[in-house]
C-alpha cells in the first residue's frame, strides 16, 4: 500500500545489536520538526516498564523533537536500573538530534525483566541521525524496526482535506501476542501534520484509542509497555483545528486506529482467523462491550472458530457470564449472517454450510443481539489454534 507521508518528520532504523540477526532492524530513530505536539496513551497494568513511566510524565506536549524506539528488550521490570537507562537512551537521542532531553520520548518492546545492553543502544544514536529520510521507505524501515514476532508491518494512513488544505496521517504499529484490552504489548506511533492544540491531541487520541486498541483481544492479556503516541508537526500549513476542523480529523484518527488495531488480532500469534464481534441493542455501550470482550476472551470460542464449528452454545454462555443482565428469550446469535439462535431456542440452520463459510474465509462475524436498548460495541479477537499454543511454549517473553 501507498503511504501518504505527513510533513514534519524523518525516520530512520538500524541493527545496533538487541536482536540477534544482524539484518534486522532493532533501533529506530524519528525526528520531527521543532514544536511538535505529543499525546500519549498508555497500558493500565500496575506494572508497567521504563519508558512508559518516562512518556508518562512528558505528554502531553508542544515541545516534541526525538521518538526512539527498541525491539527486542521491553526494559520492564528492570528497577532504578531500567529508569537510568531510559534516560540515557532518551538522552543520547536527543543530543543527536539537536534537542533536549525533555523533548524526546522513548518506547521499548520485548523480553521483560532483562536489562537493555546500553553500551550497543548509546552509539545507534548518531549512526541513525545519518540515516535519517522523510520518504516513504525511511517509513516502511522504521515500521519494520519495531516489529517482535510480529510476521510483518502494520502501517495505516489516509489525507483529508480541512478547508482547502491537505492534512496526512501515517501510523505504525506492533503487536501480535499478549494482546488484551487496555491495550496489549503493542506499540503505535500515529503521526500528522495536522496543527494541533496539545490537549486537543490527548482528547482526539484518547478517544481513538477505546474504540480501536482497547476493543482487541488476542489471549486478553495486558502488557507492560503499551504505548499509542500521537504526534502533529503542524506542518501542513493549515490554520490551527477547532470546532468542526478538529472533529473531521478525530474521524480520521479514528479510521486509521482501527485499521491499525485490526491488523494486530488478524497477525495473532499462529492464528487462522480474525474474528469480529458486533454486540448490538444492549442498555448501554458499556454493557455491549462487555459483553463483546467476554464472547473475544472465552477459549472455547476462539477455539471453535479455529476447528470452523458453529457452536452457539458457547457463544450464548459467554453472554450469559458476562456480568451483564439480559433476557434470554431476547437474544439472536448469528456467524456470518446465519441465524443459529434465537428467541431462547436454536434455529434450524445447514451446520455444514455455516462450517463451510467459516472454514473458507480469513475472516469471521459474530453478531448478538439482545433487545434490551439501542447501544453497541465492536469488538476483535483472533482464534485458538495449535500453533499459538506451540508458539508461545517456545518463545521466551
Amino acid at each position: 500500500m501507498s503511504i501518504s507521508i505527513p510533513k514534519g518528520f524523518q525516520w530512520a532504523a538500524l541493527h545496533c545489536g538487541i536482536k540477534q540477526d544482524s539484518t534486522i532492524a532493532d533501533y529506530v530513530l524519528v525526528r520531527s520538526v521543532p514544536q511538535t505536539v505529543a499525546a500519549g496513551v498508555y497500558t493500565r497494568n500496575r506494572v508497567f516498564a521504563a519508558p512508559v513511566a518516562w512518556d508518562r510524565q512528558h505528554t502531553p506536549t508542544d515541545d516534541l523533537r526525538v521518538v526512539v524506539v527498541n525491539s527486542g528488550n521491553a526494559n520492564a521490570c528492570t528497577g532504578d536500573q531500567g529508569w537510568q537507562d531510559v534516560q540515557a537512551m532518551a538522552a543520547s537521542a536527543a543530543e543527536a538530534c539537536d534537542a533536549q532531553v525533555d523533548q524526546a520520548l522513548v518506547m521499548s518492546t520485548g523480553i521483560i525483566g532483562e536489562y537493555l545492553p546500553m553500551d550497543q543502544i548509546l552509539p545507534a544514536a548518531a549512526q541513525a541521525v545519518t540515516l535519517l529520510a522523510d520518504d516513504e521507505e525511511a517509513f516502511m524501515a522504521a515500521a519494520c524496526g519495531i516489529l517482535t514476532t510480529d510476521q510483518g508491518p502494520k502501517v495505516a494512513s489516509v489525507e483529508l482535506e480541512i478547508a482547502g488544505q491537505p492534512i496526512r496521517l501515517a501510523a505504525m504499529a506492533k503487536g501480535a501476542g499478549m494482546i488484551g484490552p487496555n491495550m496489549a504489548t503493542m506499540l503505535a506511533l500515529v503521526m500528522t501534520d495536522a496543527p494541533l492544540a496539545a490537549q486537543d491531541a490527548q482528547a482526539a487520541l484518547a478517544a481513538a484509542v477505546d474504540a480501536s486498541f482497547n476493543c482487541i483481544s488476542v489471549e486478553g492479556h495486558t502488557s507492560t509497555n503499551d504505548t499509542v503516541l500521537l504526534l502533529a508537526s503542524g506542518a501542513s500549513g493549515a490554520s490551527p483545528l477547532s470546532g468542526e476542523s478538529l472533529q473531521q480529523f478525530s474521524q480520521a484518527l479514528n479510521t486509521v486506529c482501527v485499521e491499525l488495531a485490526q491488523q494486530i488480532p488478524n497477525d495473532g500469534e499462529g492464528s487462522s482467523h480474525l474474528i469480529t464481534i458486533d454486540v448490538q441493542g444492549a442498555a448501554s455501550r458499556d454493557e455491549a462491550r462487555q459483553i463483546a470482550q467476554t464472547i473475544a476472551n472465552s477459549n472455547l470460542v476462539k477455539a471453535g472458530i479455529a476447528g470452523a464449528d458453529p457452536n452457539w452454545g458457547r457463544i450464548i454462555s459467554a453472554v450469559g457470564y458476562a456480568g451483564v443482565e439480559i433476557n434470554p428469550d431476547q437474544v439472536r446469535v448469528a456467524i456470518n449472517g446465519f441465524d443459529l439462535y434465537r428467541e431462547g431456542l436454536p434455529v434450524g440452520y445447514d451446520a455444514a454450510e455455516v462450517s463451510t463459510s467459516i472454514a473458507g474465509n480469513r475472516e469471521t462475524s459474530i453478531v448478538v443481539e439482545l433487545q434490551a436498548g439501542s447501544a453497541a460495541a465492536r469488538f476483535w479477537t483472533s482464534d485458538l489454534t495449535a500453533d499459538y499454543v506451540r508458539f508461545n511454549s517456545e518463545f521466551h517473553t
